[in-house]
């Protein structure tokens, strides 16, 4: 994830709607505000003080993610300052869940204590019937499993 276009690579497919997405999400810092949002961060003073993000790069990232319709921005008290609003998820942006949860997921399989002692592993419980649970892509008309291996597209790209 980078800022600058020129760093981006080359798209042999176009416009597709995974490189409409990540000039959405893809810029440093967008994804783990996105992430604090999910788990109940909402004003700036905590996205802030979790992140460690320096504050006008913070501003920079909620103000493109309210344009874009991922956050909205809410008045909470009274003053003109940055702090009286909070910033909630809008539909569009709690649709990015599960892209986050099985990014965090691959990230306990495949990069786990990296760098050493920086992160915990984290689990998952299932508020509806309270098991640990694991993020899967399951087909929704049948119900199974949907992996790189048993799925094709068919017309154009997404």
């Amino acid at each position: 994830m980078t800022d600058t276009p020129e760093a981006q690579p080359p798209d042999s497919r176009g416009d597709d709607s995974v490189t409409r997405t990540l000039n959405l999400v893809g810029e440093r810092w967008t994804m783990l505000i996105l992430r604090e949002a999910f788990f109940g961060v909402h004003r700036y003073g905590q996205f802030a003080q979790n992140l460690g993000i320096p504050r006008p790069t913070l501003s920079n990232r909620l103000g493109k993610l309210v344009d874009v319709g991922l956050l909205t921005r809410e008045r909470y008290a009274g003053g003109p300052i940055r702090s009286d609003y909070e910033y909630r998820l809008t539909q569009a942006g709690l649709d990015l869940f599960p892209a986050i949860q099985i990014l965090m997921e691959w990230g306990n399989t495949y990069l786990p204590d990296e760098p050493a002692g920086s992160g915990s592993k984290v689990a998952w419980t299932h508020d509806v019937c309270g098991s640990p649970t694991h993020p899967r892509l399951t087909c929704d008309q049948c119900g199974e499993p949907v992996t790189a291996h048993n799925v094709h597209l068919t017309g154009d790209t997404p």
